[in-house]
């Protein structure tokens, strides 16, 4: 799977392209400025893009009025086509944010079940009982999700509608040539939905990607062979930064050994969970560290344990963003061009040694030493053996292991030593060690 050997770039597209927050039924061709980040996605390395919703919606993209038609404050099917062509002619893959769990009150099936109640052939696409009512007086109780009723719960065990939503997937294949999907709400979708899903995809176009938005649980349960290939790694997301915070490594090289680790009992060895260190739902990486000189150490981690690395929009010039109540556009803010620094310069290096490294992107994981303020670990193939260093200490950390040894090249530096069972790093520092 191409995915598992990329690095990923998130846009929220409403806000990135300074979209009124409101559907206002004015089309403006705004998706057209991603155009202008291509050579900039390239030259920074990533292999994929992932935009949140794109598609006429009521409000901001997850309330879906219609999957076929690029939403007017973005412009038309034709602008959205070109920037596909021209993102895939920079070697940029393209994955929507397929949102099939909810759509908004504005979706066209679900206004036919507003006007014509029990008589609408939709009734069925819905969880519906007409012997309720809602807080919009509808005259007929629907499920919404989470309790948010402007967004109306799908019945994903309705065939017509499962057809409706695949033939949907096969426009957007055959109009804009995407190469994936990230399911939105992985974890409230039917399981046999995404087997379909899954086998639709892959018969249509060999290699399409399907990536879930998990936030807890087994991820085993649906990243399969017969379902999701990955899913978002919320446990590592919350261990990274708040190991940095606490100055306490041991958090995130638990959660790493537990998912990945040699133990017979580890639970993903092998999967390639989706990692990040912010989106556009949660607090950004700049604002939520305590202490900025953690901020390229958390994107060395990020870049050099299992897993798929997916940055979003801004946060590679450590860009802040504070999530609020009710308000999420402060995560999702609209940026007239990029504003790469010394930062975006130092993840560009991790992206391109990522890149040459088969041991990163689908080595096995193992805890080398471990100390409050410092990690290593070793990622390993059966034939390359890569070192991991972290020192998150404000003092430089001498490392002592029996298994420190070798000729190596530090890749960030470029400099070439020989390990004999100690090594030095730096304060604050990120070192990966290549092993001839």
């Amino acid at each position: 799977m191409w995915a598992y050997n990329e690095t990923f770039y998130q846009i929220y597209p409403i806000g990135f392209c300074g979209a009124p927050t409101a559907n206002d039924g004015v089309t403006v061709p705004r998706i057209r400025k991603i155009m202008d980040w291509s050579n900039y996605l390239e030259e920074l390395g990533v292999g994929s893009i992932i935009l949140n919703p794109i598609f006429e919606s009521d409000n901001h993209g997850y309330d879906t009025r219609d999957f076929k038609t690029i939403d007017c404050r973005l412009g038309t099917n034709d602008d959205f086509k070109e920037v596909c062509q021209d993102l895939h002619k920079h070697n940029v893959k393209i994955i929507l944010d397929g949102v099939f769990n909810h759509v908004g009150r504005g979706f066209w099936a679900f206004k036919d079940v507003l006007e014509y109640k029990q008589q609408s052939q939709y009734i069925d696409w819905f969880c519906i009982d007409f012997s309720g009512n809602t807080g919009y007086n509808d005259g007929f109780y629907y499920e919404g999700w989470e309790g948010h009723y402007e967004l109306v719960k799908l019945n994903l065990q309705n065939p017509p509608l499962v057809d409706y939503l695949l033939e949907c997937v096969r426009y957007w294949i055959e109009e804009f040539d995407i190469d994936g999907l990230r399911l939105d709400v992985a974890y409230s979708l039917d399981h046999n939905f995404m087997r379909r899903l899954r086998t639709f995809c892959e018969e249509l176009k060999p290699g399409f990607a399907l990536i879930g938005e998990v936030l807890f649980g087994d991820y085993n349960i649906i990243v399969n062979d017969g379902m999701l290939h990955s899913c978002t790694n919320y446990e590592c997301y919350k261990g990274i930064h708040s190991s940095f915070n606490s100055m306490n490594m041991f958090e995130i090289a638990h959660s790493l050994n537990r998912q990945y680790g040699p133990e017979n009992w580890c639970i993903y060895r092998g999967k390639h969970l989706m990692n990040f260190v912010d989106n556009h739902d949660v607090t950004r990486l700049a604002s939520i560290l305590t202490n900025k000189k953690h901020i390229p150490l958390a994107y060395g981690l990020l870049m050099g344990m299992p897993g798929i690395p997916c940055i979003y929009y801004g946060s590679e010039w450590g860009v802040e963003g504070v999530k609020a109540p009710d308000n999420d556009y402060a995560l999702r803010p609209c940026f007239e061009e990029p504003e790469p620094n010394e930062l975006t310069t130092f993840i560009e290096k991790l992206i391109a040694i990522r890149k040459e490294d088969d041991a990163i992107c689908n080595g096995g994981y193992r805890n080398v030493v471990l100390t409050n303020h410092q990690l290593v670990f070793e990622r390993k193939t059966d034939s390359e053996r890569l070192l991991v260093a972290i020192n998150a200490g404000d003092s430089d950390f001498t490392a002592s292991n029996g298994e420190l040894q070798g000729d190596a090249i530090e890749l960030i530096e470029e400099t070439e030593l020989t390990l004999n069972g100690q090594l030095e790093m730096p304060a604050y520092s990120v070192q990966y060690f290549r092993f001839k």
